[in-house]
């Protein structure tokens, strides 16, 4: 299932050439991770079992550079779900618009804080992974 988020480019958003910096990107990404995942009420059921989200890679493209005062809108969803890590993808487009800013492919695990390994994606933690994905 797809989670939008909106995000106004703010003049604390721009680096020296007056564009979003690439960093900055990432900051707006994992703001929409983060909407994302509240959105989907299963962040109780992971804590009280003892799991966290660990990020293990991104993959972002840029495509366009964004400027002060526009609006940028971020979808995120759940691309796949593996033996131990999950991919989400987000699109960041210019809101109103087809106009494509950037797009990430984010690789993570669910780490068990008892063990502090990458759990194994099976059962009930499986399951409550499938439901943030429909």
């Amino acid at each position: 299932m797809n989670h939008a988020i909106e995000i106004k480019v703010r003049g604390y958003h721009l680096d020296l050439y007056r564009h979003v910096n690439n960093a900055r990107y990432l900051e707006f990404l994992e703001e929409a991770r983060w909407s994302f995942l509240e959105s989907k009420g299963n962040l109780d059921y992971l804590q009280e079992k003892g799991y966290s989200f660990a990020l293990v890679n991104i993959n972002i493209n840029y495509r366009r550079a964004a400027y002060m005062g526009e609006v940028l809108q971020i979808v995120t969803s759940v691309k796949s779900i593996g033996t131990r890590s999950c991919v989400m993808h987000q699109l960041v487009t210019l809101k109103g618009s087809d106009t494509l800013v950037a797009d990430a492919d984010i690789t993570f695990v669910i780490v068990d804080t008892r063990t502090e390994k990458a759990a194994l994606l099976e059962g009930e933690l499986r399951a409550a992974l499938e439901r943030m994905a429909n």
